[in-house]
């Protein structure tokens, strides 16, 4: 296990690679990824790379999962390529930037975003940004200049609950919180309705989440791994071109020079055993492989394997498996601009809807190009955990809420709009620790990769989701006697990890007694 160190910049080396073990594997080694998204364009990449036969098969017309773009068309006859929502490509996801790296060595395809504000119609709004990238430096800074974290603001809080932040360490961090929630940990901890508005609660919500259906422990992992143990910084990048045009494209190029079969409108109807392989019945034809990286979003890995012959520990663990409340993306043409100083991302606070704002003609070439020759501005809108009916009904409450924090939104015309609500994204709630799927299973031959895995290291979102493929393509490797490939990451334990932070009392008792 590693400790998070001040000094200490470079990322830990969590899987080493093994120059004395060949590097290709042996002719005929076939696999089938089943899933075109992050993960499984990870695992695929490194299989093909060692010169596996690599079939994917991705049910939609595109690739990228929650990631992925598709081509629409305004009401003017222009083509725009839309996405599911704004991601952000963090500067600590290793993994997942060695996979750009491949089509993309400089990461040109990624541009700084400034700034991570947090706005809402209570408080003035928060910068998350700018903060010195190694903690507790960070903590420290956001201490100093943030008006939600003055005395009064945190004159109650546990210091216990406060210092379990710092104190990150896997077991023990499940072993304290899994079975609370994480409303409960944000309310036990007992800072100001601001403070946990403006700083606790606009971070638990980025998980798709509602707080009182996520786990504690789930979010005192994030904390650490985005914030209080990431040595890289709470500063992100995004693509400057839409993701087709950035990520997609590519790597299926990519994919298909080393022979990997990259098949679309592929869903899968049913996986079975043929000898020592494995059939994958998908629409189109099916295929045959000894390995086979199942890297489907949760609800259709469950479903999926109640149907075929597993072993009982991963029939039960996919089959535990939660699905998040629906999430809610509003993508819109508006004839006229917001306003110049309006950041290109901001994090909202306190909306019943809303819970983020991106302005696309600020941040991607071709929303950049819509506007310049218009005059109007693309912004995508963000529900988490949506409890709207439907998108349009979502996309109505969203811009309401836009206009109460914007203004100048309020009176703006909408040209086109995309809008979609999904639930395809995790729930982490709490005491399921330990019932997910690990990458290993029960299950010769299958693996599991996606963002709602059980991963060995510190991971979220999207890097969770690129380090379980590429521990998924590490462990195929492994099964034909080749060497693994390099992951890299954060360290596993917090500053504080291992010392009695909770016989802690809290500080507003103590100043009380």
């Amino acid at each position: 296990m590693t400790r998070t160190l001040p000094w200490r910049r470079a990322p830990h080396v969590l899987v080493a690679a093994r120059p004395e073990l060949p590097r290709h594997v042996p002719a005929g080694t076939r696999a089938v990824v089943v899933g075109g998204g992050i993960a499984g364009i990870s695992a695929a990449t490194v299989l093909a790379e060692r010169g596996v036969e690599v079939t994917v098969l991705e049910a939609a017309r595109h690739l990228g999962g929650r990631l992925g773009a598709w081509s629409h068309t305004l009401s003017d006859g222009s083509e725009q390529v839309v996405e599911h929502g704004f991601h952000a490509f963090f500067r600590h996801y290793d993994t997942w930037r060695a996979i750009l790296r491949r089509v993309d060595p400089g990461l040109g395809l990624l541009r700084p975003v400034a700034g991570y504000p947090v706005i809402s119609r209570r408080w003035p709004a928060e910068d998350l940004g700018d903060l010195p990238a190694a903690p507790p430096f960070n903590l420290l800074a956001l201490f100093a200049r943030s008006p939600s974290l003055r005395l009064r603001e945190i004159a109650g809080a546990d210091a216990a609950l406060g210092f379990a932040l710092l104190a990150h360490s896997p077991a023990e961090t499940v072993t304290r919180f899994d079975a609370m929630s994480a409303g409960e940990f944000l309310a036990r901890l007992g800072v100001s309705e601001r403070a946990r508005a403006m700083l606790f609660e606009a971070f638990a919500r980025s998980f798709f989440c509602d707080q009182d259906g996520l786990s504690a422990a789930e979010l005192v992992s994030m904390f650490h791994y985005y914030f209080l143990g990431n040595p890289a910084g709470i500063g992100f990048d995004a693509p400057s071109e839409d993701h087709r045009t950035a990520i997609w494209d590519p790597l299926a190029e990519y994919l298909r020079k080393r022979g990997a079969q990259v098949r679309l409108g592929a869903p899968v109807e049913g996986l079975r055993r043929s000898g020592e392989r494995w059939v994958v019945e998908a629409e189109g034809g099916s295929c045959e492989a000894e390995h086979v990286v199942l890297a489907l979003d949760p609800g259709a890995l469950r479903t999926l394997v109640a149907g075929a012959p597993v072993g009982p520990d991963l029939a039960r663990r996919a089959g535990s498996l939660q699905v998040a409340p629906p999430f809610a993306v509003s993508r819109l043409w508006l004839d006229r601009p917001a306003g110049p100083d309006r950041a290109v991302f901001s994090a909202v606070s306190g909306e019943p809807t809303l819970d983020s704002v991106t302005l696309y003609s600020r941040l991607e070439g071709e929303s950049a190009r819509w506007a310049a020759r218009t005059g109007g501005e693309v912004v995508e809108l963000h529900s988490y955990a949506c409890t709207a009916p439907d998108a349009a009904t979502a996309t109505a409450r969203m811009r309401a809420e836009l206009a109460a924090l914007w203004p100048e939104t309020a009176e703006a015309r909408v040209l086109d709009v995309v809008e979609r609500s999904e639930a395809t994204a995790p729930a982490f709630p709490p005491g399921t620790a330990g019932t997910r799927p690990g990458v290993l299973t029960d299950t010769p031959g299958i693996r599991v990769a996606g963002d709602f895995v059980d991963c060995p290291f510190p991971s979220g979102l999207m890097e969770r989701a690129s380090m379980t493929g590429v521990l998924a393509a590490n462990d195929v490797l492994a099964a034909v006697g080749v060497g693994p490939e390099e992951i890299r990451g954060i360290a596993d334990r917090g500053l504080l990890a291992g010392l009695p932070v909770h016989r802690l009392g809290a500080l507003g008792r103590a100043r009380g007694a």
